[in-house]
């Protein structure tokens, strides 16, 4: 098996000889992380009963989803009882952002985001499929990459640049994969906790805003590795249930 960055670079060369990607619906992101795991076109876009999974060897289904998990829960009835599914989550370790004006086409920036990657946001998009993450048929990636972002100064503040419109992300590095294979391996996303706990304390150890915090504390619960131990005011205390 290629190294990752030979298989990286590899599926980034593919995309060259590719006309449409970021205009026909596929976007380059998506494209390369796909050819990064199966890069023999018969084994993608495959038909399972009525709907097409990313990738499909014979013996389990890779689908790429670089948000907006609530699009994958029809096709999880339909898949999970029939092959292990892997998820494959892209989460930006760092990002450089350029700026492409709607006028002239002209490119500038290229600067480094100061936005710090962030395990336990993942939390947000794996509440909207919680139904299934105990289902011994799922599993999932987090495939941590640097990336460039693309936007047009279309946005709404003086600057264009608040609200912009994003047009395509490239990946440039591949640094980590997370697999999450199991409920125990779901501790991997949350943060060093004190034996017990409030919503508060969950997002200062997180570094998150509270909303993020009360989504993951729900389907840590939910997978029973938190259980409620008591309430404090009108806030429940929580601990992280022995394995």
């Amino acid at each position: 098996m290629l190294i990752a960055d030979e298989r990286l670079q590899n599926a980034k060369e593919k995309i060259k000889k590719k006309e449409g990607i970021g205009t026909l619906g596929e976007k380059t992101l998506h494209f390369v992380i796909k050819n990064y795991y199966e890069d023999d076109e018969t084994k993608q876009e495959i038909k399972i009963n009525q709907y097409y999974a990313d990738i499909f060897n014979g013996q389990e289904i890779i689908e790429i989803q670089t948000r907006q998990f609530n699009r994958l829960r029809e096709k999880l009835k339909t898949f999970l009882p029939l092959y292990p599914v892997y998820i494959i989550y892209p989460i930006i370790n760092d990002k450089y952002v350029y700026w492409i004006s709607p006028l002239t086409g002209e490119v500038t920036g290229g600067r480094k985001s100061p936005k710090k990657l962030i395990l336990t946001e993942v939390f947000y998009e794996l509440y909207k499929i919680k139904q299934d993450l105990n289902n011994p048929n799922l599993h999932l990636k987090l495939l941590v990459m640097d990336i460039e972002e693309y936007k047009y100064l279309d946005g709404w503040d003086k600057n264009k640049k608040r609200g912009a419109t994003r047009f395509e992300r490239i990946p440039l590095k591949i640094i980590d994969e997370i697999c999450i294979d199991n409920i125990e391996d779901y501790k991997k996303l949350m943060p060093t906790l004190p034996m017990i706990f409030t919503s508060n304390d969950y997002a200062k150890a997180a570094n998150v805003n509270i909303r993020y915090a009360r989504i993951a504390i729900n389907v840590l619960t939910y997978l029973g590795i938190l259980e409620i131990v008591g309430k404090e005011k009108k806030k429940y205390i929580y601990k992280i249930k022995k394995s």
